[in-house]
């Protein structure tokens, strides 16, 4: 499909995440060179950028991230260099999850909390050598970095923001594939990362944490773009905009700060554990995270659902035998080659969620039933 055949939108804006954004909203590196390419009306905001958001018919860009391969925008993340004799150990006291024992060219997702426990915002540590990258949403950025730079008191640290680079996105059970015909190795497990030398240009290969397929960071200088896009395309990559990522995400129940996570919750609430150590020792708002684990529980749980019915809105609430039992946070239809299928992530009473029932809604067109899922379903038939 040729860049310039676009959906006929006009610049959207996807919900905004509550994350504290001030500067103005600037396009990404991939959408500045589709823009002078004439690609009329796909792009939209999103975490906090101006990204492509759609390129083809919503159900052929996630046919290729379920079934095949596809290439999208990650202009929106930013990458600060942890420099300074103290780096490690400042850190580890930062977030919530390892630091000091990082395995080389390996990361880890993380919390970061204040003294109350509740969540500031999320971000991924990387360890390359001896450095210690921070990899953060542009939507997260201003808050973060204020945040963090506060508590760097008499330690020697300094928050580098590592300028000139981007990267793009590849995803799908056939992105090894892709990588194959470019001449380059795919990386075996998830939370890895190898820097290569890639027709002349220098390219940080990382394998980000997937729930159905194969995810890619590929961080190149931004002057590199145009000849990195060009052979993802021509190596098999389809072009996935961040409506069809965006639908992935929910599908997946991966929560997005902002919208599924905000500064009132407590980790646990999450669900998320995969961003939690608990023998790393001390760290702002451990306690609070401790205490939870050794004395009791939370009275509700982020948890993905799968709808039938009529499409929701964020907020929209949902009851059980007609009480209050939780709220969608987050929803997307996925238009899918067996047919369509509603997924969303809710915040649910730990009362109802222990009835194993399906939960009811409302909306104007009518009512709907949401199921709680106990994991993600496959999405591509073929998968098992």
């Amino acid at each position: 499909m040729d860049d310039q055949k676009t959906a006929q939108n006009p610049r959207k804006s996807f919900p905004m995440t509550n994350t504290g954004l001030a500067a103005p909203v600037s396009a990404t590196p991939l959408a500045a060179l589709l823009e002078s390419k004439a690609a009329h009306g796909a792009f939209s905001t999103y975490r906090g950028v101006l990204t492509p958001q759609q390129f083809d018919a919503p159900e052929a860009e996630t046919a290729a991230l379920v079934s095949a391969s596809a290439v999208h925008d990650l202009g929106w993340l930013r990458r600060v260099a942890v420099r300074g004799e103290d780096r490690f150990r400042w850190l580890s006291g930062m977030v919530t999850n390892t630091v000091n024992d990082l395995p080389q060219d390996g990361g880890a997702w993380n919390l970061v909390l204040n003294a109350q426990g509740r969540i500031q915002g999320d971000l991924h540590v990387w360890r390359e050598g001896d450095a210690l990258d921070l990899v953060m949403a542009a939507d997260q950025y201003e808050r973060l970095i204020g945040h963090l730079e506060h508590f760097i008191i008499m330690d020697d640290v300094e928050l580098a923001t590592l300028e000139g680079e981007t990267a793009l996105g590849l995803a799908g059970p056939l992105a090894d594939e892709v990588l194959g015909r470019m001449g380059l190795r795919g990386l075996a497990e998830p939370m890895t990362a190898e820097r290569v030398e890639w027709n002349g240009l220098d390219l940080r290969m990382v394998r980000a944490h997937s729930v159905l397929a194969p995810r890619y960071e590929l961080w190149i200088a931004a002057a590199g773009v145009p000849r990195l896009w060009k052979s993802l395309r021509t190596a098999g990559a389809v072009p996935a905009g961040a409506v069809a990522l965006e639908a992935l995400r929910i599908a997946e129940g991966v929560p997005l700060y902002g919208i599924d996570m905000a500064e009132r919750d407590l980790p646990q609430e999450t669900s998320q554990m995969r961003a939690l150590h608990f023998n790393k020792g001390c760290y702002l708002g451990q306690e609070v995270v401790e205490r939870i684990r050794s004395r009791g529980s939370v009275h509700r749980h982020l948890r993905q659902l799968e709808l039938a019915g009529p499409l929701p809105g964020q907020g929209t609430e949902l009851t059980l035998d007609g009480k209050p039992a939780g709220t969608i946070t987050s929803v997307a239809e996925l238009r899918l080659p067996s047919g369509a299928r509603t997924f969303a992530l809710g915040m649910i009473r730990g009362e109802a969620e222990a009835q194993k029932q399906p939960l009811a809604y409302v909306v104007e067109a009518g009512g709907g039933t949401a199921a709680l899922l106990a994991a993600t379903p496959p999405l591509n038939a073929g998968q098992n």
